[in-house]
């Protein structure tokens, strides 16, 4: 899990960054200490919490001993926890100008949540370290992890866990950190979790910010007009609904920003699949289900379409029940309640069944669970007035247009929870047992603007 992310969600359980930060440094200065006992020892820091990990490290140690090499300008560090520590340090420090003359190199470069390839004096920190007969030690991660260019440490300290991907042969000895965040802020969705929030680029352009088919509707005209719009207020740039010409009035009238296809007939029936198929590869992510209806003819067209569909899919309500028995090879989530777990094949364990389906699994509850079979977490946000008709389709809509905006199918199912849960508690505030589900659509504008950072 980003680093970001824990530290945040910590921060929210009463845990603050500082004293984390703290924890990291004592955990980084004791190994170096048994490690390499006497050692000269060079920080290289980036301006990041990472880098302030490293400040904090050097602050504890000999300062006779120890030196900090900037990877920028001591003005561009990040926090106001790294510039605490910061201000601690006795040791020099000085612009990075090389690894010669250190019997020890600690990597505090770069840390998790970076995209694309390091550049400029990372890269140039990374090249260096990959030519030094001194060992190399890295804070969390090595820097570049995951890229064309990376650090291969003779060991690595990470914090709380090992993080995805990690391996000794990219990483070296690993060295697991315990620095005293809970268990919660992993376990448990928080309000760190919006830092994965997929935040539009200032030069981004239309439909590159999310473009979601919907295939809903039929005997219910409801379900899809919820769906498509709480997908509208989630971000995605582009939504269009599919949907059969019975209610192709009724669902243009909802919302003038809502583009619409008609289906032939009453019901998605098999003569339809294959041009929404087509269609499909137009898209970044696809939801399915709302409002269907479970007539055969419906159920068949459902099966067709998911088992030959190549893009991404969350599968709601009918869609669910159509699907029983079903596995997966593109990323899916399910959005079942209670009845539509079992009906799946479910008993009790969530973890067991979306291992065996091959797909995300948003288990709706009063506690809402999300697994993909190697991870779980539960949601805590909601309120027991969202029992009402209308949320899981709204919970649909949020959490597939956070699949189309690129997020990962996992973090989307648990980042659709949290903010549609947020969306509900800030509703019961002035609806209480009132609050409907077109409140909750309408609160989530104000739940990213209040909470993405």
């Amino acid at each position: 899990m980003d680093s970001r992310v824990l530290d945040a969600n910590a921060e929210a359980l009463g845990v603050s960054v500082e004293t984390l930060m703290g924890n990291a440094g004592s955990a980084i200065a004791g190994f170096l200490e048994e490690r390499y006992r006497g050692a000269s020892v060079l920080f290289v820091c980036g301006p990041g919490n990472n880098g302030g990990d490293g400040f904090a490290a050097a602050s504890m140690m000999d300062p006779e001993r120890v030196s900090v090499a900037l990877l920028k300008d001591r003005s561009e560090i990040h926090s106001a926890e790294a510039r605490h520590f910061f201000s601690q340090l006795r040791c020099p420090v000085f612009p990075y100008r090389g690894l010669d003359g250190y019997d020890v190199v600690v990597d505090c470069a770069l840390g998790t949540g970076i995209s694309g390839d390091p550049r400029g004096p990372y890269r140039t920190f990374i090249e260096d370290s990959l030519g030094s007969s001194s060992p190399v030690v890295s804070v969390d991660v090595p820097s570049g992890y995951g890229t064309s260019v990376a650090v291969r440490p003779s060991a690595t300290i990470t914090f709380h866990d090992i993080k995805e991907g990690m391996t000794e042969e990219g990483c070296g000895e690993i060295r697991i950190a315990d620095i005293g965040i809970p268990a919660e802020a992993a376990d448990t969705v928080g309000p760190g979790d919006m830092l994965r929030y997929p935040v539009p680029g200032q030069r981004s352009h239309k439909g590159e910010n999310g473009r979601l088919m919907v295939i809903a509707g039929g005997p219910y005209f409801g379900a899809p007009i919820m769906a498509t719009s709480a997908a509208l207020r989630t971000g995605a740039d582009i939504v269009r609904l599919y949907a059969p010409s019975s209610i192709y009035q009724i669902a243009a009238a909802s919302n003038p920003v809502l583009m619409i296809s008609q289906l032939p007939g009453s019901m998605l029936t098999p003569e339809s699949v294959e041009f929404l198929l087509e269609e499909s590869e137009g898209y970044d992510a696809v939801l399915i289900g709302p409002g269907l209806g479970i007539d055969s003819r419906t159920v068949d067209a459902v099966r067709m379409f998911v088992s030959r569909c190549r893009t991404p899919m969350v599968i709601d309500a009918d869609g669910i029940t159509a699907v029983a028995g079903m596995g997966f090879d593109v990323p899916v989530i399910l959005t079942p309640h209670a009845g539509e777990f079992r009906r799946l094949g479910g008993c009790c364990d969530t973890r067991e069944l979306a291992e065996r389906l091959g797909a995300v699994i948003l288990r709706k509850g009063p506690i809402d669970e999300i697994s993909d079979g190697r991870r779980t977490r539960l949601n805590r946000t909601g309120t027991p007035a969202m029992t009402g008709a209308g949320t899981g389709d709204v919970l649909a809509g949020c959490t597939a247009a956070l699949l189309s905006k690129g997020m990962e199918a996992f973090d989307a199912a648990c980042l659709g929870a949290y903010i549609c849960g947020s969306a509900g508690e800030r509703c019961f505030d002035s609806k209480s047992y009132g609050l409907i589900a077109t409140d909750i659509v309408e609160a989530i504008p104000g739940i990213l603007r209040d909470m993405l950072p």
